[in-house]
């Protein structure tokens, strides 16, 4: 039994094991070691653990129920806990997002706030630098580059600049700058239209001048080549020693007539464009049309002309008086034209060639009639009636007068070329529709028409021919009046100026008004209506020539039965002209036939042909039949001609089609559709499409290629063979190359479609058949060409 001390010892131990710190309980178990009863002590510390394991488990019993709880608790609290820290992170991410939105939305501000500045000033700076140009170009008087920029500034920079107050200044001052710089421009016109005024005489003058050189260079160069002509000729006949009676060469002399001009001369005389200043009139040209106001420009600039013009052509009382009255009046006029012409020339359409030429007509006529009246005829007049009497030679001068009859007999033939022109362009080539009397009678008026049945038909009623032929009868009979219009002051007789008028009209039928209707009938998208109409046209005009032999004898008193009096050539005119059309008449109808053709699209390998006649030929005949029904008022030959020369081109391309090189296989169907569509041919022929024909004469155009077709289709080879070369043959017409060449189609054919041909009985019958005739067809070219 162990003493007090050694329990006391062990006691001591025990509790510094319990109140000792892990880290210093070392010494105290090793002095248990050490000691002599360590078992017992031992035994004290599991008696010791025991206590205080149940003092433990009585603690825990008793606390287990609030242990429990608060686990349960602790649960709840940890879940709650989560949310909150969920929470707690969402608001304080939320938090700072707001606080760098509110950050960034304050620096975009001030971004968007620095971008719109400049952007602002962007637009506002050109504005002001357009406008800044403006006033210089304005300054520097350059309006038309002001006007530019005035466009710009309006049109662009002002809009995006925006709603300033200096930029509504502006646009309200735009129309002011405009009609500032369209009335210094218009003033800049007027001073040129005053200059080209006070220098029409210089530079009608010196236009002449350079005309006057240029005619002297083309003289010297002429003359420069009939001179080297010469020289060839001379070495020729020297090498000869052809010589003349007298002995000498006769082409020793020297040569004449070559006039020398030197450069410098043509250099020393200004043009035109040298003597006025052009610019003003391009400016405002160019800024009228820019404020949409060209046609006021243009009609003001014109208007103003044409009176400068009255005035030009208007002669001074004295003007008869002195030769360089005249030579004044000539420059002035000179001068005119050749401004208007570099007027022409230089800009779009201020003048145009129909203006020009109406003011050259204008001033023919003013320059004529002053002529006539105090000038130069006048002169002539007197020159020849006083001249005779004082013994002086007048046969330069009347050969002079005759010269000039000459050249105003061109300027009429032009003249009337261009109303000729006019009168085919506007005419609408359709019979006149007369709806009175009254205008029934106006037309007799002006053409001689008679036509007993159309008189009878009732109102309203139409005339066969169209607007062109009392237009153009009357443009002769006024050509007629204006040539003898001038002959009065020639003092010829009435043979002499029936003569002149006749050999005048002569020269105007077959010349210019055959090459208007030449033209008319030769212009692009001609139709076969307006050709038929113009045929129509030109047998009536043709009808009408002798009425006018007769007027030329009534106002010439000269009856057209003289002796050697020239007749008209109007009927050989007419005559030619109706044949071109008719020729164009047939071009048109086979190049429409060809169009229709082209559309053809047979299946040559079909196995059976089609019923009906095919649909671009259904189209073809069609259109033939609505083509010769406006045939009916042409004379009756031609309609027959254009009828018969339609059907043989119709016939001949149909068969070029079936023989053509790409159609290398031709089956006997296709073949039998082919015939339907000659059949249809055939009926259209045989209907009559145009009376006059006799019989079936129209279907002697398909006798080729019907005879052709019945050979293949009825396969009667046997007669052709047999009857070849009779005059009574069934198959005359039918040449044996084509034969031959459409048989090697089909036998090609019966090959290469039929690839089993040799196990029947009947296909090789068939070929061997084809290979017969084409031997013999070969033989029979053979013969005939030996």
């Amino acid at each position: 039994m162990a003493s007090a001390e050694t329990a006391a010892e062990h006691e001591r131990i025990l509790r510094e094991i319990e109140s000792t710190d892990t880290n210093c309980i070392g010494p105290t178990l090793r002095s248990v070691y050490d000691g002599q009863e360590h078992g017992l002590f031992m035994d004290k510390l599991e008696g010791r653990i025991r206590n205080h394991d149940r003092e433990i488990e009585k603690m825990c019993n008793h606390h287990f129920q609030g242990f429990v709880d608060s686990i349960t608790e602790l649960l709840k609290v940890r879940g709650e806990a989560q949310k909150l820290k969920c929470q707690v992170t969402e608001t304080n991410q939320k938090l700072q997002n707001d606080g760098k939105e509110v950050e960034l939305r304050q620096c975009r501000l001030q971004q968007r706030n620095i971008a719109t500045t400049i952007d602002k000033l962007t637009h506002c700076l050109p504005v002001l630098e357009m406008y800044s140009k403006l006033q210089e170009q304005m300054r520097a008087k350059r309006y038309y580059p002001a006007l530019r920029t005035l466009e710009q500034l309006e049109g662009s920079c002002l809009p995006q600049a925006g709603s300033y107050r200096f930029c509504a200044i502006m646009a309200e001052n735009i129309p002011r700058l405009r009609t500032h710089i369209r009335d210094v421009s218009m003033s800049d016109l007027k001073d040129f239209l005053e200059s080209i005024r006070k220098h029409s005489d210089k530079i009608g003058e010196t236009a002449m001048k350079q005309a006057q050189v240029q005619i002297a260079r083309d003289n010297a160069v002429t003359s420069q080549q009939r001179s080297a002509s010469g020289r060839r000729i001379r070495k020729e006949v020297c090498s000869g020693t052809e010589v003349d009676r007298n002995g000498s060469n006769p082409f020793s002399e020297k040569d004449s007539g070559i006039l020398d001009v030197e450069d410098e001369e043509e250099s020393e005389i200004p043009g035109a464009q040298d003597l006025v200043d052009f610019p003003p009139v391009y400016r405002c040209l160019h800024i009228y049309t820019v404020l949409g106001a060209r046609d006021t420009f243009e009609n003001y600039y014109r208007k103003q002309r044409r009176k400068q013009a009255r005035l030009v052509l208007q002669p001074h009382s004295n003007m008869h008086e002195t030769l360089e009255g005249y030579r004044h009046y000539f420059n002035q006029i000179v001068g005119f034209f050749v401004v208007e012409d570099h007027i022409l020339h230089t800009t779009q359409g201020l003048v145009n060639r129909a203006y020009v030429e109406e003011l050259w007509e204008l001033a023919l006529s003013k320059t004529i009639a002053a002529l006539r009246t105090h000038s130069v005829l006048e002169l002539f007049k007197q020159t020849l009636f006083l001249w005779p009497g004082y013994g002086f030679p007048v046969n330069q001068l009347f050969d002079m007068l005759l010269e000039m009859r000459d050249q105003y007999g061109e300027i009429l033939l032009k003249k009337w070329n261009q109303s000729f022109r006019q009168i085919l362009d506007q005419d609408n080539y359709s019979p006149i529709p007369v709806a009175s009397p009254e205008e029934y009678q106006r037309i007799e008026g002006q053409f001689p028409f008679q036509d007993p049945e159309l008189d009878k038909m009732p109102f309203p009623k139409k005339l066969p021919f169209s607007e062109f032929v009392p237009k153009v009868y009357s443009q002769l009979k006024e050509f007629i009046y204006a040539c003898l219009k001038y002959s009065e002051d020639l003092h010829l007789s009435s043979t002499e100026i029936d003569d002149m008028i006749r050999k005048s009209t002569n020269l105007l039928l077959t010349r210019t008004l055959s090459h208007c209707l030449q033209y008319a009938i030769k212009k692009k998208n001609v139709g076969l209506a307006e050709l038929v109409q113009i045929i129509i046209n030109t047998t009536h005009l043709e009808q009408s020539c002798h009425y006018l032999e007769e007027f030329i004898s009534n106002i010439t008193n000269v009856p057209p039965d003289t002796i050697n009096a020239t007749k008209l050539y109007g009927t050989s005119t007419f005559k030619d002209a109706r044949h071109a059309a008719e020729e164009e008449i047939y071009t048109n109808l086979n190049q429409k036939i060809d169009q229709f053709l082209q559309l053809a699209d047979y299946d040559w390998m079909a196995a059976q042909g089609g019923g009906q006649a095919s649909d671009y030929l259904s189209d073809l005949i069609a259109f033939l039949c609505s083509t010769f029904a406006v045939f009916t008022h042409l004379p009756g030959k031609v309609a027959q001609t254009a009828c018969m020369s339609a059907c043989k081109h119709l016939s001949t391309s149909l068969l070029q089609l079936l023989l053509e090189a790409d159609v290398r296989q031709v089956s006997m169907g296709a073949l039998q559709q082919f015939n339907v569509d000659v059949k249809e041919c055939e009926k259209f022929a045989r209907a009559g499409p145009v009376p006059g024909f006799q019989g079936d004469t129209l279907l002697l155009a398909f006798i080729d290629l019907r005879q052709l077709l019945d050979l293949f289709t009825q396969w009667d080879w046997s007669t052709y063979l047999a009857d070849y070369g009779r005059p009574t043959c069934k198959y005359l017409r039918v040449n044996p190359h084509t034969a031959l060449a459409l048989l090697e189609k089909m036998k090609d054919t019966s090959r290469k479609n039929n690839m089993f041909a040799q196990f029947r009985k009947n296909e090789r019958d068939k070929q061997k058949l084809i290979d017969t005739v084409v031997k013999q067809l070969r033989n029979l070219i053979a013969t005939n060409q030996a």
